[in-house]
């Protein structure tokens, strides 16, 4: 019994620390986010600026935003956006889709492109948070 109260206690713990981790994954994806904010807006309200809004990117497809001029690179990349997708290309957007107008280096650490994506896929089309 004792040990079934304990293997009960150890699952409750995880699920919390999970739980908790993916709440400072999107605080730190947020603050990453400071990086895009010059071309890209997310959340309610957001508009196109010289990148589109990247509401409701996951399940999105590529060159899809609405009233936002994209490269026919990206229009015809059929790309449609997932954390995979998302974690090849911020590495070297470039690279991923050849012919992109995004002019950004990329971000090569990992663990702050997961932060980034937990950020960035909270938000629906409308700009709320799920």
């Amino acid at each position: 019994m004792t040990k079934m109260t304990l293997s009960a206690l150890i699952v409750v713990t995880a699920l919390a620390a999970a739980s908790g981790a993916s709440a400072q994954d999107a605080a730190a994806g947020k603050t990453s986010f400071n990086k895009c904010m010059a071309c890209h807006a997310i959340g309610e309200g957001a508009k196109n600026k010289v990148g589109p809004e990247l509401n409701g990117l996951d399940g999105r497809h590529s060159g899809s935003a609405p009233d936002y001029s994209y490269s026919d690179a990206n229009k015809n990349s059929g790309i449609t956006w997932s954390k995979d997708q998302f974690l090849d290309y911020i590495k070297d957007p470039k690279a991923k889709i050849p012919g992109t107008k995004m002019a950004f280096a990329g971000i090569k650490n990992e663990k702050e492109a997961n932060d980034l994506w937990a950020f960035i896929s909270q938000y629906d089309k409308d700009g709320k948070t799920k």
